[in-house]
């Protein structure tokens, strides 16, 4: 996809929005060639951000703004290309037509590693995931 295409429309999704799909959707805007037009949501909002996730992109020097959880609704649903659900807990409403991707990310606390060490190694799989699909995206 060039530049002067429309951009896609990418809504990354995760249970809580407090954490990957909040992950998601900052790295990809990182990439920020307007290729990508990018929302991010849960299906049961959580009540703030992780700060665990926001400081691990802080790292890379990526700032979240004024980013929240937000709950996904029928607009995000409608107005997406596709949409991208991070892990196994969130589950979309029946009828979605646009394509779904599904991303069951690495989750090292089932290998006993916490905190920061954690979060990183959540943060460098998801940034991977997402160069290759801003990849595949703008080159489709």
């Amino acid at each position: 996809m060039s530049a002067s295409s429309t951009p896609t429309n990418v809504v990354f999704v995760c249970k809580k929005n407090g954490g990957k799909s909040q992950l998601a959707a900052a790295l990809m805007r990182a990439l920020g060639d307007g290729s990508v037009q990018v929302t991010s949501a849960g299906t049961t909002p959580g009540g703030a951000l992780n700060v665990e996730s926001v400081e691990s992109l802080a790292e890379l020097g990526i700032d979240v703004g004024d980013e929240h959880p937000k709950p996904l609704t029928p607009a995000m649903l409608d107005s997406a290309d596709l949409i991208v659900v991070l892990g196994d807990e969130a589950q979309l409403p029946d009828g979605v037509t646009v394509p779904v991707e599904r991303w069951i990310t690495d989750e090292p606390s089932e290998r006993g590693i916490a905190g920061m060490e954690r979060m990183r190694l959540v943060r460098d799989d998801i940034r991977a995931r997402v160069a290759e699909l801003h990849t595949r995206l703008r080159d489709a």
